[in-house]
């Protein structure tokens, strides 16, 4: 083979653990400590992942329940939480931050939707274009005569299906999140 297929894989790999973390971001209604993931504190001098000096649960399902190690980084905490675009309001007691999570609104519900349908199209664009990299190493190599018509065809063809595989992967994780976003709003429109 002209190419190295565990490459190729580890690289489209990479844009869909890309997509996974954007799609924790996108909130569904239900608690959930990935929310804060991408979120860091002002921690003794540097930038920390929450999770470093605080440990987080979820409680309740529409409930996030932080609880500080440290007394003197709540404010810290607390501040970062408000100034994130999550749309998410710290409640402090104590060493504790619960945070609820609000229900979506069916306009919000659905701008969710689409914001994932845009995350799983540049992960798309991503997959394609390490194919299109791959593929063009591969037919310089047979420009070059190292490789034979025949081994640059079979090898386009083994990439298009690897291709092919990944951007199903990326086609079901979408429909998975849809469905994730959608069901609450479901449940409320048919009750």
């Amino acid at each position: 083979m002209s190419f190295d297929e565990s490459d190729l894989r580890r690289r489209m790999n990479g844009a869909i653990n890309s997509l996974k973390e954007e799609f924790i971001g996108l909130r569904t209604g239900r608690a959930s400590t990935a929310l804060l993931d991408t979120l860091k504190v002002d921690a003794y001098g540097s930038k920390m992942p929450i999770n470093q000096v605080a440990s987080l649960s979820t409680p309740e399902a529409r409930l996030i329940l932080i609880q500080v190690w440290d007394q003197s980084m709540v404010n810290s905490i607390e501040k970062s939480i408000r100034e994130s675009d999550l749309g998410l309001n710290p409640q402090t007691e104590g060493s504790s931050i619960r945070i609820p999570i609000p229900e979506l609104s069916q306009d919000r519900r659905i701008e969710l939707v689409k914001v994932a349908g845009k995350y799983s199209e540049q992960a798309k664009i991503s997959i394609r274009n390490v194919r299109r990299d791959i593929i063009e190493s591969i037919r310089k190599l047979e420009k070059e005569s190292q490789i034979s018509e025949d081994e640059k065809r079979d090898s386009e063809a083994k990439i298009q299906l690897i291709t092919d595989e990944f951007i199903k992967e990326i086609d079901d994780m979408l429909d998975q999140k849809e469905k994730d976003i959608k069901s609450v709003w479901a449940w409320i429109r048919f009750k």
